[in-house]
């Protein structure tokens, strides 16, 4: 019984000497992180500090040049414009101050340069994430970032920023910094630093600016491209200038009487004046493409852009849509107007005007309609029936215009029923026509064989051929119901010309291209157009609805056999759409 008791105290012993493998892991880790952490204080010790002065004289070297399909006429010089006002900080309102200090760093004037938490919390995403793409830069780490280092991520680029901003915080001044910060900054395009965006979209100083303003600012500065007040992401800006009102309330900058006031005040940005633009949405349209693509610092490498542009063609438009916007706001009451005319044959766009004109304030005239989600009305109706004739049905096929209730939870007879959860569409006229062939059904727009087609078809087949044709903002099937054929569905414009073209192309897609190449100053391509075409629907199909809609007999009798669809001795496919209460009118076609 004893030994039994030795020999047990034996083996305790030795298991009690055994090295334990997490407490060495441990060490180890330990050890590393003050080796790597004698290692940059030794790097930081040797690390020269840049003069802070230097960076508010920073020029953009080499403007980015934007031609037409020629080459040979300048659309826009992109840097050629570019406004950089100097100011001192007592010069900066102090809204403007408070807002990006509260959305940008809340802690800046506590912190020595770098924020431990947020780093570390970056450091985990990226881990995670596999990339180095995180944030968690305090102003100090934006300077050090923006006006020295390069747009490269790497953990070698990060340590380094991390480095200058401990030592620029104990060369200069919290206020030196913060000033630099506001006089480098890009506010878009040519804009750099609050006194000039101020005066840009506020035509005020930035001594003038008020707490709703200097939020919108400061909501800028994330993606001063993609927030852009002239751009397609309006409703986003808005969200986050309310998200920056909401930390200065937070952080105690604003009292909640002045959080209210600022969150219901009415905003006007003042459209920037560039008297040597052409084709000012499509320049813009192509430089977030670029930004979006290569960066905006690719945009200060002096790149040359061939675009896609026709430009005689462009100042016809421009002047058609210019003419007929004031007939229409006399006849309708319609106030805006666009229009985008592509190739189908490449894919590439000729001409883009997306309102009558881009620096008219009142009418919105810098937002790009072309570019807007909108429901297309009977224009989606093509679509629907290219899906039946390629399951076998024909021009020639007879479907019945008759009263109908679609809706499994109503009765069948109660076909005048429309009301949730009753599906029982009417046509614009409020008749029936009785049997129809596809071809006049089609032709006259009529909403109840439409219906019927798409009930044949499947909702999830038209998807999956909308979108292949470039319609990239279609959703899943769940979302929509059969009222899917008449056009319920946000698309933008631009997106249904492209879709379009695989009717006159005999069912071959090209996608949407705006540029033909892209140039750096060495003369290297960065990029350059191809032809890639992709098959999309059978040529007989493609061929059908092209008769279909060029058909002017089969119009008749919602459309007299003179009308403005009726081009004699050309062979014009076209379809209109209305949008409920007339609010969007639609015309697409092609020749």
């Amino acid at each position: 019984m004893k030994k039994k008791t030795k020999a047990t105290h034996t083996l305790h012993k030795q298991k009690a000497g055994r090295p334990r493998p997490f407490f060495v892991l441990f060490l180890i880790l330990i050890g590393l992180f003050f080796f790597l952490a004698g290692t940059i204080v030794l790097w930081a010790s040797f690390t020269p500090v840049p003069d802070i002065t230097s960076f508010t004289n920073r020029q953009v070297v080499q403007s980015t040049k934007l031609y037409d399909r020629t080459g040979k006429i300048l659309l826009y010089d992109y840097g050629r414009d570019v406004k950089r006002s100097v100011i001192p900080l007592s010069s900066i309102s102090p809204n403007i101050q408070k807002a990006v200090i509260a959305i940008e760093d809340s802690s800046f004037y506590s912190h020595g340069g770098i924020r431990i938490s947020s780093i570390l919390r970056a450091m985990l995403v990226d881990l995670f994430g596999g990339s180095f793409t995180q944030g968690g830069s305090t102003i100090t780490q934006q300077v050090v970032k923006n006006t020295i280092l390069t747009d490269k991520k790497s953990v070698v680029r990060k340590i380094h920023e991390w480095v200058l901003a401990i030592k620029l915080e104990q060369k200069y001044s919290k206020d030196q910094i913060l000033n630099t910060y506001l006089n480098d900054m890009p506010f878009g395009g040519t804009l750099y630093g609050v006194g000039a965006a101020s005066e840009a979209f506020f035509h005020k100083s930035a001594a003038d600016i008020d707490i709703a303003q200097a939020a919108y600012l400061a909501a800028l500065l994330q993606a001063p491209t993609y927030y852009s007040p002239y751009g397609q992401h309006v409703k986003e800006l808005r969200q986050r200038k309310n998200l920056v009102l909401q930390r200065m309330k937070d952080v105690g900058s604003i009292t909640a009487s002045q959080y209210t006031q600022a969150t219901n005040e009415k905003v006007t940005f003042y459209p920037i004046k560039n008297s040597g633009i052409i084709a000012p949405h499509f320049v813009f349209y192509v430089l977030g493409n670029l930004k979006n693509k290569y960066g905006q610092q690719a945009l200060q490498g002096g790149l040359k852009v061939i675009t896609t542009l026709n430009v005689p063609l462009q100042e016809k438009m421009q002047s058609i849509i210019a003419t007929y916007a004031k007939e229409n706001i006399k006849n309708f009451g319609a106030k805006n107007a666009a229009a985008v005319a592509i190739d189908p044959s490449t894919g590439q766009i000729l001409a883009m005007v997306g309102s009558p004109d881009y620096f008219n304030i009142k009418n919105d005239g810098n937002f790009n309609d072309t570019l807007a989600l909108r429901q297309p009305g009977s224009t989606f109706k093509p679509f629907v029936y290219a899906v039946a004739l390629e399951k076998g049905f024909t021009r020639k096929t007879v479907i019945f215009d008759l009263p109908t209730q679609f809706s499994t939870l109503c009765k069948p007879k109660d076909n005048h029923n429309n009301k949730p959860p009753c599906y029982a569409p009417v046509n614009f006229d409020n008749k029936y026509r009785g049997p129809m062939t596809f071809t006049t059904a089609l032709a006259q727009s009529i909403n109840i064989p439409a219906v019927k087609v798409l009930y044949l078809d499947g909702i999830q087949p038209v998807i999956d051929l909308v979108r292949a044709a470039g319609l990239t903002t279609i959703q899943a099937s769940k979302k929509y119901g059969l009222s899917f054929a008449l056009g319920a569905a946000d698309v933008r414009l631009l997106d249904m010309v492209d879709a379009y073209g695989i009717f006159a192309t005999g069912g071959i897609h090209n996608k949407t291209a705006s540029i033909l190449s892209v140039t750096k100053p060495d003369g290297s391509v960065l990029e350059q157009y191809t032809y890639s075409p992709v098959r999309i629907i059978p040529a007989l199909v493609a061929n059908d609805i092209s008769d279909m809609l060029s058909n002017n007999t089969a119009r008749y009798p919602e459309y007299p056999p003179i009308n403005p669809l009726n081009f004699p001795g050309y062979d014009v496919a076209v379809k209109t759409g209305t949008t409920n209460n007339f609010r969007d009118a639609w015309t697409l076609g092609y020749t």
